[in-house]
């Protein structure tokens, strides 16, 4: 962000479009299925589901949708209180399902393994966070605090996902990471869609914004590929 200094906010556009469809595809061909198959409480988890929708509802009251890569300039100094809270629980709440194991999969006979299939998920949240955490950067640094204070909010920020992850790890956590990964679906889908619906100005930019889809789709699948053989 200090080197390249992007000056086209449409490049890095391009980049969140390409990681909302990568996310709005692992969820559709992962994580629901995860959720989902060999269990008879649809409505349970698909509760579970609509909770973590609202909840990032919400937690983009706080953050003003930097998810979405809108850079927010502040006219006063100082810390953005809210947008660091909407931030840091976003990326708390999407770390969970990658820790707790195997606790509390045994549903009717089948057994879900999460170890191996948390490559995507992982991959997606890896995508997702880069162009977020520039933005994030650049309205730290806008909004008048000092590199040392911006990089250290940001290490911050950037611990939160790995300490989901931890929390998880936890068995009277881990007991309930199936309900986790359904409240990370919500807040997936909400994310991604707000991400790919968004209007965009120009023809061309558009044509751009598709193609950068259309990778985010194909990486998608094939990390899919990989990580089933």
């Amino acid at each position: 962000m200090l080197w390249v200094k992007p000056s086209d906010p449409n490049k890095l556009k391009l980049l969140i479009a390409f990681s909302g469809a990568y996310l709005l595809s692992i969820t559709a061909l992962h994580l629901l299925p995860e959720v989902f198959i060999g269990d008879d409480r649809g409505a349970y988890f698909g509760a579970f589901v609509l909770v973590g929708f609202f909840i990032q509802v919400m937690l983009e009251y706080l953050s003003g949708g930097i998810e979405h890569g809108h850079e927010h300039t502040h006219k006063h100094s100082g810390l953005p209180i809210g947008l660091m809270i909407g931030l840091c629980l976003h990326a708390f709440l999407e770390g969970m399902p990658l820790g707790g194991g195997d606790a509390g999969h045994s549903h009717h006979g089948h057994e879900h393994s999460h170890g191996h299939g948390a490559e995507p998920l992982l991959l997606g949240i890896v995508l997702h966070k880069y162009p977020v955490a520039m933005v994030f950067l650049a309205t730290l640094l806008n909004s008048g605090l000092g590199k040392p204070k911006a990089f250290g909010l940001l290490a911050i920020f950037a611990a939160m996902a790995p300490l989901g992850t931890l929390l998880s790890g936890v068995e009277v956590v881990g007991q309930f990471q199936r309900e986790s990964l359904a409240i990370v679906i919500g807040i997936f889908l909400h994310v991604s869609t707000t991400i790919l619906f968004e209007s965009s100005e120009g023809h061309r930019f558009n044509a751009y914004k598709i193609m950068a889809i259309a990778a985010g789709l194909a990486l998608s699948a094939a990390s899919m590929l990989l990580t089933t053989h």
